[in-house]
């Protein structure tokens, strides 16, 4: 029957990750409840929720992936679909929120995409949101209800500590992903670095020096999310300037769009690559340097605690 004190609960999934979802619930010991989505003529999308959800606890577990604008319209609707059929409380469970990169306007007459899609979610019927590393703190602000907001630090140092990390240095690409990178290097008892890097365009970054202890050592790099990877091989070029002893990398979010995984894996002097199951990698781009860690635990431990009314922050008290 289940998990007694989660009966009221009723999880769902969107088409964009269903084998997290349902790790989720082998976690929690609870059914992945069915979905139904229909495509009409004119391309419009149509979303049943095929168990009932009167009065239940509803959570809705859907990253923002590619096709990002697909699974968006999918999880507005499956949140309508809630809201409809009488939700006690709906919580949009979002292990990867792809528009948290557009949060600030930083050129004119543009949108702040993290913003409005946030507004969207919560119009749709979303009462709360459980999200893993969104890409800046501002973003947790852009929601009008409560956000529980997770990282995936403790995972990715519970698999670095089978290194001996007596000689490491966690370094961060840029400044703004530096509080995370210390964090993580206090996690592991390493000292911390960081890049200074300038963006001109979305592919195109230029990092001009690297702040910290890096010669003979080993190297961590840490960043929040890899897409095309331009940033972390930028930063591996300042690296072997400064000849450091060992590289691995890491990131919560593996999105290694454009072949990025073979780029990043090609590099001789990379031992490894490691990131999180926020977002599903494709058997094919998959590289044997490749290591992916699965946050379902701590996701389903959040959505256990949330349900239960208990503190979700203790999750991430030191270890």
């Amino acid at each position: 029957m289940g998990n007694p004190s989660l009966r009221d609960i009723a999880v769902f999934s969107g088409s964009a990750h269903p084998e997290l979802a349902a790790e989720i619930c082998a976690h929690l010991g609870v059914p992945l409840l069915p979905v139904q989505f229909e495509r009409f003529a004119n391309d419009c999308l149509q979303v049943q929720l095929q168990a009932n959800c009167r009065e239940r606890d509803v959570f809705i577990i859907q990253p923002l992936v590619k096709p990002v604008q697909e699974h968006l319209v999918e999880l507005l609707l499956m949140l309508d679909a809630a809201r409809g059929a009488s939700a006690a409380r709906i919580s949009v469970v979002i292990p990867h929120y792809a528009y948290a990169r557009s949060d600030k306007k930083d050129a004119p007459r543009i949108s702040i995409g993290g913003r409005l899609v946030a507004d969207l979610m919560v119009t749709a019927g979303a009462d709360r949101v459980l999200a893993m590393t969104l890409h800046s703190p501002q973003v947790h602000g852009f929601f009008s209800v409560p956000v529980d907001h997770l990282h995936a630090l403790h995972e990715l140092a519970r698999h670095f500590r089978q290194y001996d990390l007596s000689n490491a240095t966690v370094v961060s690409p840029d400044l703004g992903n530096a509080k995370e990178a210390a964090h993580f290097a206090r996690l592991l008892g390493a000292r911390v670095a960081s890049g200074t890097k300038q963006r001109y365009a979305d592919d195109r970054v230029e990092i001009t020096s690297v702040i910290g202890d890096i010669t003979g050592r080993d190297v961590i790099v840490l960043d929040d999310e890899i897409a095309r990877g331009s940033t972390v091989l930028e930063l591996l070029d300042r690296l072997r300037e400064l000849k450091p002893r060992t590289i691995r990398v890491a990131c919560t979010h593996g999105l290694f769009a454009d072949k990025a995984i073979d780029r990043i894996g090609s590099q001789e002097d990379v031992l490894e690559i490691v990131c999180t199951n926020t977002v599903p990698v494709a058997v094919e781009e998959r590289s044997e340097k490749l290591k992916i860690l699965s946050i379902a635990p701590a996701m389903a431990e959040a959505m256990r605690r949330i349900h239960n009314g208990e503190s979700v922050s203790s999750l991430f008290e030191p270890i």
